[in-house]
């Protein structure tokens, strides 16, 4: 189960990289959200983490030692449950809808002839991560606003 985990969040990281971070995309996906947050628990959750323990033991004192670790422990672990989310998401197919965006994207690409990894049959949201990585790069922004 821990080799599940870990592959999961190293997934989610991954993810967190491929995807595209257009503000167009905010209305539709809620991965722009979901990095952004991640990515500033990451920079400042262990601080404030330990900043908790420090100043639940000033006030406290000893006795409420294992409560003051518990409440540090969920915080540091929020940007973990971030990458989590989005390995998740990153496994997850695509609904038919977005399948039918993926399939128009993919064709448009060839199209242009530009050079891109093979539409995948079951394409999962990582694999539209790529491909709309490898559009932005590659062909002019007018391709998003006919979507949009």
């Amino acid at each position: 189960m821990a080799e599940g985990f870990i592959k999961t969040l190293q997934q989610g990281f991954a993810y967190s990289k491929d995807w595209p971070a257009v503000a167009e995309f905010n209305a539709i996906f809620p991965e722009n959200k979901v990095i952004k947050m991640t990515l500033l628990g990451q920079k400042f959750l262990p601080a404030f983490s330990v900043a908790t323990i420090m100043l639940q033991l000033q006030i406290y004192g000893q006795s409420q030692l294992f409560p003051a670790l518990a409440v540090a422990l969920f915080i540091f672990a929020l940007p973990l449950q971030g990458f989590y989310w989005l390995g998740i998401r990153a496994q997850s197919h695509l609904p038919p809808q977005l399948q039918r965006w993926y399939q128009d994207i993919s064709t448009k690409m060839q199209q242009s002839g530009v050079a891109h990894v093979m539409p995948a049959a079951k394409p999962r949201y990582a694999d539209l991560a790529v491909l709309l990585k490898t559009a932005l790069k590659q062909l002019d922004r007018a391709f998003l606003k006919q979507w949009f």
